[in-house]
């Protein structure tokens, strides 16, 4: 009666999703549900909708308060590289940030 999902190449960085996930690690689904209502960041969004995937993913949908999740990881994606304009006709680069979010319920 266990559920993965993984949500590859979001657009933020893993260290803000992984101050969510270190809040739902360890919780029942139904609790972590409760969880992230309350957070008002905007690593929620992606992490819900992984957490959702995991839970339909398993067996039983309906005992929402037997499930838990049993593991949260995020990882570091590729960054992708962008051009900033800068004075007297330069260039510089600056990275956006992407995550890898693994979620495993059980």
């Amino acid at each position: 009666m266990s559920g993965k999902a993984k949500s590859k190449y979001i657009r933020m960085s893993a260290r803000k999703i992984g101050m969510v996930l270190d809040k739902i690690r360890g919780k029942n689904v139904g609790e972590a549900y409760k969880i992230l209502m309350t957070i008002n960041r905007r690593a929620v969004g992606p992490v819900k909708k992984t957490l959702d995937a995991a839970v339909s993913n398993g067996d039983a949908k309906e005992m929402l308060d037997k499930i838990i999740v049993k593991t949260a990881w995020v990882g570091v994606g590729p960054a992708l590289k962008r051009l900033r304009p800068r004075a007297m006709g330069r260039a510089d680069v600056y990275k956006r940030h992407t995550a890898h979010i693994r979620i495993e319920v059980e």
